[in-house]
């Protein structure tokens, strides 16, 4: 990778006003981003020089400082990355093939171009013979954007064919999951590298949301054999504020927040199950048609109208996997609360980005738990999986342990729960009193009545007394034994506590040689 840029410290005024006059008459958008304009500039000015490449080679001297119009483009989710290729669609002469990793995705944006000025195709698995010719007879008369997944460009005879349109320029958005996905269940993606060779488009621009080092490593290889032009916009959301909220009974937790935090909101979980689950007990809490689940296993009938309900709701509570990530466009949540952590720092910042996209304050919680802490210790310090545990035990600033998985710049935090907590102590504010979490009470009923607990005695202890809080607050009773049971469990796994086996057989106690390493 040859170059980045940091568009704070871009000055130099891009004067191609007819970009924004584009902008304006198409899409009804009066302003543009500085670091959209300046993608946009990267894109036409390549397909200049490229135009122009005869003089260059005349002259005996090409500027390969620019990669040829090989670009990686990191923008914050909620940015506009959009335009910055649909734009470049519209003044191009000749059409721009642009990849998404969903189908969901694919239909979403089409139908977007089509409430606009963009004509568009798209190819995907299972067409005709017939559907095809017609997407190619609609590209003969003009169509400006094509759209397909890396699957479906696996076909040879299709790949010819579209060698063979003129395309400009190639754009593939999430561009992480050429290499989160490329490497295990999606191999199609390792071929997007032989995809560009094929058609061999003046400019390619691989967009993304977050990305570390290795990632961009990685995809520049895949991509481009390694030499791409970096342009990074600032990788800070500052409108999110990052909290970490300690809980071993997690869907409990998530059930309090749910009455105590703004909506709309996400929950993601971690697996179908837990969807499905979490919007149960929701619905039971606050009322049927509160929460509704969403996960790769629905119908895309059902996707649709969950899709619809959700973008629609003011007060509703959406409880997703991951399959609810990418291309989501509701701009007015705002919390996101992860009942277990993502895969890697990169995944977390994507998900938890789903709020605030209209540009308010929002949250992102992250319910972290004995288990998690003992399941994330296995991973290396420094790696891409260990930076979630940093995160969620680090004593300092939680956005700072994000940035730096990114490779990013240092900031002055714009809010998380330590450093807003450090910020009212010197202002000389007092704070609220701290809410011990479900471990850490059971931890201190324990600690002070020591050897006097047994696991039955204790799990009856805890049921009483978080019931006693939820019905101060929902007015239900929610907690069960199966709850109480998990809290314990995770405190004896992590070494926390233990049964005595001697002179108290049968009764816990703290351990005293435990992991000081543990939260």
């Amino acid at each position: 990778m040859e170059i980045q840029e940091n568009l704070e410290n871009q000055t130099e005024e891009i004067s191609d006003d007819f970009v924004t006059q584009t902008a304006f008459k198409n899409f009804g958008i009066k302003y543009l981003y500085p670091w959209q304009r300046l993608v946009v500039a990267n894109i036409l000015e390549a397909y200049d020089y490229h135009k122009n490449m005869a003089d260059y080679e005349d002259i005996g001297e090409a500027d390969d400082s620019f990669c040829k119009g090989r670009q990686i483009v990191l923008l914050p989710t909620g940015a506009g990355k959009s335009l910055c290729f649909q734009i470049p669609a519209l003044l191009l002469d000749g059409p721009s093939l642009i990849i998404y990793p969903l189908l969901a995705l694919m239909s979403d944006q089409q139908r977007r171009m089509e409430e606009g000025s963009l004509r568009s195709v798209m190819f995907r698995g299972g067409q005709t013979d017939e559907e095809r010719a017609e997407n190619f007879r609609k590209i003969r008369e003009g169509a400006q954007i094509i759209l397909a997944n890396p699957e479906v460009l696996q076909s040879e005879t299709l790949l010819n064919q579209l060698k063979e349109v003129g395309i400009k320029h190639i754009a593939i958005d999430e561009a992480h999951c050429v290499s989160e996905w490329g490497d295990s269940f999606r191999p199609a993606y390792l071929g997007l590298g032989n995809v560009i060779k094929v058609i061999n488009p003046p400019m390619i621009t691989a967009f993304t949301a977050t990305a570390s080092p290795e990632v961009l490593s990685r995809v520049a290889e895949i991509l481009f054999d390694g030499q791409a032009h970096i342009v990074r916009s600032e990788s800070d959301r500052k409108n999110i504020i990052y909290y970490v909220r300690y809980a071993a009974a997690k869907k409990k937790e998530a059930l309090m927040l749910a009455k105590t935090e703004q909506r709309p909101m996400i929950i993601f979980c971690g697996t179908r199950n837990k969807t499905e689950d979490m919007a149960r007990e929701l619905n039971v809490c606050f009322g049927d048609g509160t929460a509704r689940f969403y996960h790769a296993g629905l119908e895309k009938s059902e996707k649709d109208e969950i899709e619809k309900w959700f973008y629609d709701s003011t007060e509703g509570v959406l409880c997703a996997t991951c399959a609810y990530g990418m291309g989501v466009d509701k701009k007015n949540i705002k919390t996101v609360v992860h009942l277990e952590a993502s895969a890697t720092a990169e995944a977390y910042i994507q998900e938890a980005g789903r709020g605030g996209r209209d540009g308010s304050v929002a949250k992102a919680i992250l319910l972290w738990s004995p288990a998690d802490s003992l399941n994330y210790s296995v991973f290396k310090k420094g790696s891409r999986e260990a930076a979630l545990r940093e995160f969620a035990e680090t004593d300092t600033c939680r956005r700072q342990v994000l940035l730096d998985a990114l490779g990013a710049e240092q900031a002055v935090c714009s809010g998380c729960d330590l450093c807003d907590a450090r910020r009212k102590m010197d202002e000389g504010k007092n704070l609220p009193k701290a809410v011990l979490s479900d471990w850490q009470q059971a931890y201190e009923i324990i600690r002070k009545a020591r050897n006097y607990y047994s696991e039955d005695e204790i799990e009856t202890e805890l049921f009483e007394r978080m019931n006693s809080r939820t019905r101060a607050l929902l007015g239900l009773n929610v907690w069960t034994h199966k709850d109480t049971a998990e809290i314990i469990k995770q405190l004896k796994d992590s070494g926390r506590i233990e049964m005595d086996n001697f002179l108290w057989k049968g009764r816990l106690r703290i351990r005293k040689n435990k992991n000081k390493t543990l939260k």
